[in-house]
């Protein structure tokens, strides 16, 4: 499974579970919800744990622009509200700051990816 759609596949289990808390507790849903919400927030624990980040907090953090995305898919498949065009503009930038977190040259020193943003080559 390629990384992005393992964080697509983490999103959608962690937007299902959160919002059947939601459901439960703002909608008067059942209390019964709770049960696939739980299931539904360990598998996306268990499909993060499956990225190929060497650390917990670079895998954390590209994922969130994912999750970012998958939410407003999540509003607008889901609750059927359009976003607006607020939303589309930060998730670009999240999704541009979850590419760079992914796909930086030199990820593991990050002095190295300091000095690329911050000197020129002669």
């Amino acid at each position: 499974m390629t990384t992005l759609a393992l964080y697509l596949a983490a999103a959608l289990a962690e937007i299902a579970g959160c919002f059947s808390v939601w459901a439960w507790w703002r909608l008067d849903k059942s209390i019964l919800w709770l049960l696939p919400g739980v299931a539904s927030l360990l598998l996306f624990a268990w499909l993060l744990s499956l990225s190929s980040a060497d650390y917990a907090g670079r895998a954390y953090a590209a994922y969130g622009g994912v999750y970012i995305v998958a939410s407003l898919g999540w509003l607008w498949l889901v609750e059927q509200r359009l976003p607006d065009r607020w939303d589309l503009i930060g998730a670009t930038i999240c999704l541009a700051g979850a590419g760079i977190i992914l796909l930086a040259p030199g990820a593991d020193d990050p002095l190295a990816c300091l000095g690329m943003l911050c000197y020129s080559s002669p």
